[in-house]
């Protein structure tokens, strides 16, 4: 039950509310407005990590509710985290708002409207089954040639509501590989077994980007790992513990550990930054559980991103140029990569082992892209502004190619890409280790 202030409205429970020790740590210098993203766009105090966190404790006091303007504070945070990363007073800014999200799905009614959406998100992409039966019509869309026409007349802006017409914008070509999992539990090593690796398929990645995953698959089992693929694996949380949907982000947690139980795996892998933030904060999500939270801290302390991975066991394998002339790539840093697990040298010290790649750094490197799970969707404004600039931030390098270890992040600047008529691609650094390996190079000559 919530707790009434004097007015009536309601604020915090006792259910792991936001910490006042870690509110009175924040001593307001602003250093982390200039790397919010939010505060960039919008440009309100209460739309900074400083603002939100006055308004966390003056709810905390009882002197505010949750009242519609206050959660819309917390709503236009994306979580990216870089306020933490940035904050020289060591706020943590990241277990704050984690803690407030799901004290305002509990006990601010949301308008209809919102309802609805958040009803059709989270019923819809954690579960890649049911997102499937949804893919075959839009595959007839693409296929049919209707999606470029819609796009070209402008019908969805003027018939459709923001957040149904920024998931269309977001979606990619379709194949056939979206369908189905092809792989088999375990995919042996190639040459000498070094390392027993779980894989973390993902739920969006696996329907949108499945090539990544074979090729995550292919550069694991040649450089020595013998790669284990539980079949009841599902969706690892990530996309509603975002969003403080706590009940339904602890079921898919315990689904996750349950499918990897008695694997003998030597770390579980994931090849997406926001999966793997979630994974590693099992043991958080799962405190209170008594007969999960000592087998939470144990499987997320196995979690490793498939780039921090590789990076440490090192490659056992040659790798061979992409083409005849020198590559320039600039790598994105997704924000639950870079801010959530700290991991930025690794991806960048693995794409300078292939020869003949020249890697190039944007300005503003740290700047959320806007994708931030389905924040593009609840928040389409000020996403699609963070994309622009993004997207214009990786294109000042001149480069080639843009790697982006996020499928989020993939397919937010894929589509800022696409509308600015820039035909720059973008690969997982998988990919470009997966042809290196093989020596086959990139699909398609790219000229500078």
């Amino acid at each position: 039950m919530s707790v009434s202030i004097p007015n009536g409205l309601p604020h915090f429970d006792a259910q792991h509310p936001p910490d006042p020790k870690k509110i009175n740590a924040c001593v307001h210098c602003g250093f982390c407005l200039a790397t919010c993203p939010s505060y960039r766009v919008i440009g309100k105090e209460t739309d900074s990590p400083r603002g939100r966190i006055y308004l966390m404790d003056e709810i905390n006091e009882g002197k505010i509710g949750l009242t519609p303007a206050t959660v819309q504070h917390f709503d236009s945070c994306l979580g990216c985290l870089a306020c933490v990363t940035t904050c020289p007073s060591g706020v943590e800014y990241d277990r704050l708002i984690a803690a407030t999200r799901p004290q305002i799905e509990r006990h601010h009614p949301r308008p209809l409207s919102e309802k609805l959406l958040r009803s059709l998100i989270f019923s819809l992409f954690p579960y890649p089954h049911r997102l499937r039966w949804l893919l075959a019509p839009l595959l007839v869309y693409q296929k049919l040639g209707l999606q470029q026409w819609v796009r070209r007349t402008g019908l969805l802006d003027r018939f459709l509501p923001q957040p149904l017409v920024a998931m269309e914008a977001t979606l990619p070509p379709l194949s056939p590989q979206a369908f189905r999992d092809p792989w088999p539990t375990v995919i042996p090593a190639q040459g000498e077994t070094r390392y027993r690796v779980g894989l973390i398929l993902g739920c969006v990645q696996r329907l949108f980007l499945p090539e990544v995953n074979a090729a995550t698959i292919r550069v694991l089992t040649a450089n020595g790992c013998e790669v284990v693929i539980p079949s009841v694996q599902g969706c690892c949380g990530a996309l509603p513990h975002h969003q403080g949907q706590e009940v339904q982000a602890q079921t898919l947690a315990r689904q996750m550990i349950d499918a990897f139980a008695d694997t003998g795996v030597d770390a579980v892998i994931t090849n997406a930054s926001g999966c793997g933030h979630t994974l590693k904060e099992y043991g958080t999500l799962l405190q209170d559980d008594g007969e999960y939270c000592d087998r939470a801290r144990t499987f997320a302390a196995q979690v490793k991103d498939v780039q921090e991975f590789l990076d440490a066991v090192g490659l056992s394998v040659p790798l061979s140029p992409l083409q005849d002339e020198p590559l320039t790539v600039v790598y994105q840093d997704a924000c639950h990569m870079l801010h959530g697990q700290k991991i930025s040298v690794q991806p960048r010290r693995l794409l300078q082992k292939i020869p003949g790649l020249q890697l190039r750094e944007p300005l503003d490197a740290a700047l959320c892209c806007g994708s931030a799970g389905v924040y593009s969707f609840l928040q389409p404004e000020v996403a699609q502004e963070l994309g622009r600039q993004k997207t214009q931030n990786l294109l000042n390098t001149q480069a080639q190619l843009i790697a982006s270890a996020n499928v989020g992040c993939t397919l937010q600047i894929r589509q800022h890409l696409e509308q600015q008529g820039h035909p720059v691609p973008v690969f997982h650094p998988m990919q470009l280790l997966d042809w290196s390996i093989s020596a086959v190079g990139l699909p398609g000559r790219i000229t500078p």
